[in-house]
Formats: structure tokens, sequence, C-alpha cells
């Protein structure tokens, strides 16, 4: 009989050490994931826009189009933020929006969307016309009276779909040169560049107008923050 209490008594401690070393193995275990630090999501809601001299890379978005900027960039707003703020929304009238006016306010870009082609008119008369591509069913360019609202060079893109990063050069999907005039908040419209120039006049782009990058550079020097873009269809 005193064998017998004696085997129980060592069964009792033994199960007891064993539940004990696994209780302190689980709270270790806890205890190490709630201190382990977490990684920053790429593309944080902390990342801002270059305004002056900044040097970080966020994500900016656009039209179906989002580019990451490494250069400083002319923008109306003064606090970029992660996610772009509607300069005019379409149907909005332009100035509706406090944005400033162009430095010529004779100079205006008509967007003729029929006609595949943009025009620049100073005083009334076309002074510049290039072809363009425009936005395909179901990513239609939004028609209505536009300001320029930020304008880069070379941009970096990223696919608004597969979110694939895309390096600036003529190569890129977003050529040599950004013109930005529409933004919902979260993606924006503009005219921009591209190597695929045998596309030129067709309904392709997700809502952007793409260009010849010779095209967009000349474009570039004509137009300032405030330029208004018309957009008819």
């Amino acid at each position: 009989m005193a064998m017998v209490r004696n085997e129980s008594v060592t069964r009792i401690v033994m199960l007891l050490f064993f539940g004990t070393a696994i209780l302190s193995l689980a709270v270790h275990w806890r205890l190490t994931t709630i201190h382990s630090p977490l990684e920053p999501a790429y593309g944080s809601i902390n990342d801002t826009v270059p305004g002056n001299k900044s040097t970080q890379q966020p994500v900016v978005h656009k039209s179906g189009v989002t580019f990451i900027s490494d250069t400083p960039r002319n923008t109306t707003e003064n606090n970029d933020s992660l996610l772009k703020i509607p300069s005019v929304l379409p149907g909005q009238s332009p100035n509706s929006q406090g944005l400033s006016t162009p430095k010529s306010s004779d100079l205006e870009v008509v967007v003729r969307l029929s006609d595949r082609r943009t025009y620049v008119y100073h005083t009334g008369e076309v002074i510049a016309s290039y072809p363009i591509a425009i936005g395909k069913e179901g990513w239609e360019t939004p028609t209505g009276s536009f300001r320029v609202r930020d304008m880069e060079e070379y941009p970096i893109w990223q696919h608004p779909i597969t979110g694939k990063i895309f390096p600036s050069g003529a190569d890129s999907p977003l050529g040599e040169r950004w013109i930005g005039f529409w933004s919902d908040g979260r993606n924006e419209i503009g005219f921009h560049g591209t190597p695929d120039t045998h596309l030129l006049g067709s309904a392709i782009s997700h809502g952007c107008l793409r260009m010849r990058n010779e095209d967009v550079r000349s474009l570039y020097t004509k137009v300032t923050i405030g330029t208004l873009v018309s957009v008819v269809p």
C-alpha cells in the first residue's frame, strides 16, 4: 500500500513539474511576441511628398497613375500628403477651388477627345497642337474645366492595379514629363510622355493623356501651375 501511494505522489509531482515548465514556455513566447517590433508598411501614411528639398520617396497617386518622386515638385499645396487633395473635380468651376492664376492668363490648353489632340491657345490663337492617346472604356478621361495642379520631370510610375514600380526615363510608361490637372484624392490624371507612340490616337490609357516625349516636353515649357485646361468630348 505504501509503495502505491509513493508512486501516486511521484506521478503528481512529475505532472506538476511538466505543467509548470509548459506554462513558463507559453508565457515567455507570449511576452516575446508582444514586444517584437512591427515592420513599417511600405507607402505609410506618415510618408510625405517632397515639397522643397525633401529627399523622401513616398508613393503619390495619380489616374490610374501613381508615381514616386525623389526630386522637388511644383505643386499648389504647401503640405502634400500621401493622398493628393483634388484641385477641381469634373463639373466644378476651376475658380471655386481658390487655385492660383497662371502667369499668362491668355494661355489655355484645350483637349478635344474626339480629335485625339491637345491644342494650346494664346490670346485665342492656336500656337501648338499635339496628338494624344486618351482614356479607354471604364477609365475615361474626365471632361470639364481644370487647372494644372502639379508638374514633374522624369516621374516614377506605379501601376494602379498591379502596384509594380517603373523607374523614370524615356522608356517609362510616364515618359519624361508629368503635368497633372485632376485628382479625386486617390488617383490623378494629367499629360505625360510615352514610349509607345504607335498607340497615339487611340483610347488606351487609364484616363491620362499620353503624348510623345518631345511633345510633352514642349507643353511643359508652355504651362505653369494654374494654367487652364479644358477637356471637351
